[in-house]
């Protein structure tokens, strides 16, 4: 077996060797479809995906994941369920979202490979074979970037490379199809609506990132679920937050403790020359009063930052020790 290895190059992760292995994992993996109110492209689906899957000799399972539809869109899954010899229709309740659609697909397979793909049939089921070959190479996570035009290019161009320069990962576009290894997201668990922040969560556990250019098409039938304004400031929202997260998580203690501190030594500086000031003779405009309260709330303020930095550090051990359990890894106890 060679030794792996990985560098940059022009912002690209260099795959390790493993030429070794298996090019094309055509019967492990599964394409897992998230579906929100696509009763008129369901049809055109099952018939693109069972021509790309005898096309190309593939025996991998479609789970379609009904995400609380009120349009019939799993009943329409279900009678064209046929086309393909390895389905499974899965329904939630009600509307929950994108990433726990993927979630739930992701939970419904034993498939080594996964292909998350939309229902809206704006990329074609003949990348899906592109995606295995990626995989098939050693890459653990394979991106697709859109090229070509689109109805939000503009929003997606800024949102990716805002993401790009907070996280530093090898992948231009965070929100297309993608492939991954199932077991990543079995290890990262993911909140609502972070299904776009999967391959910067799995990059930063060390997982190797690769991409490929895909085609997008005008969509099938219907129209968007996932458009509005709104999203972008909740997009904006959740990439502060997942910044955050990575930043801060393992050592919480480095943002509140440090920024305690520094008010706690601030407020005891501002004391120290209000006292010189006081026994000196010489009166502030404004008096000794508005230092004084300054003082207070230095300190006051800097205690309970350095106490949120105390308690943060003591989640983040059990945060480590949960995970260490949920490996089977040993704890040091």
């Amino acid at each position: 077996m060679p030794v792996s290895r990985q560098s940059k190059v022009a912002g690209v992760v260099i795959a390790p060797d493993r030429s070794d292995q298996k090019l094309l994992p055509r019967e492990n993996f599964a394409v897992v479809i998230p579906a929100y109110n696509e009763v008129e492209n369901i049809a055109a689906l099952f018939s693109a995906l069972a021509e790309t899957f005898a096309r190309h000799h593939l025996d991998g399972e479609v789970i379609l994941v009904d995400d609380g539809s009120t349009d019939g869109t799993y009943e329409a899954a279900l009678r064209e369920a046929y086309r393909l010899p390895r389905v499974k229709v899965v329904r939630h309740r009600r509307n929950l979202g994108k990433t726990e659609g993927m979630v739930t697909g992701v939970s419904a397979t034993a498939a080594e490979y996964i292909v998350l793909f939309d229902a809206d049939l704006q990329h074609s089921p003949e990348e899906i074979p592109r995606f295995l070959e990626k995989l098939g190479e050693g890459w653990d996570i394979v991106a697709g970037r859109k090229i070509g035009s689109y109805e939000k290019r503009a929003i997606s161009s800024v949102y990716n490379r805002l993401s790009n320069r907070l996280f530093d990962v090898p992948a231009r576009d965070l929100n297309s199809m993608k492939a991954f290894r199932s077991q990543i997201l079995r290890e990262i668990p993911l909140r609502h609506d972070w299904h776009r922040f999967f391959i910067v969560l799995a990059y930063a556990r060390g997982y190797t990132v690769s991409e490929i250019d895909i085609d997008l098409h005008p969509r099938h039938a219907g129209v968007s679920k996932f458009s509005g304004r709104g999203r972008i400031l909740v997009g904006v929202g959740d990439l502060l937050v997942v910044w955050f997260y990575l930043k801060f998580s393992q050592k919480p203690m480095q943002l509140f403790g440090g920024t305690g501190l520094a008010l706690i030594v601030l407020g005891m500086v501002i004391g120290v020359v209000t006292v010189v000031l006081r026994i000196g003779g010489w009166m502030p405009p404004f008096g000794y009063r508005p230092l004084l309260t300054l003082v207070g709330l230095l300190e006051t303020v800097g205690f309970v930052l350095f106490g949120f930095g105390f308690i943060g550090e003591m989640i983040a051990i059990v945060r480590t020790e949960l995970d260490a359990l949920r490996r089977g890894a040993p704890t040091g106890d």
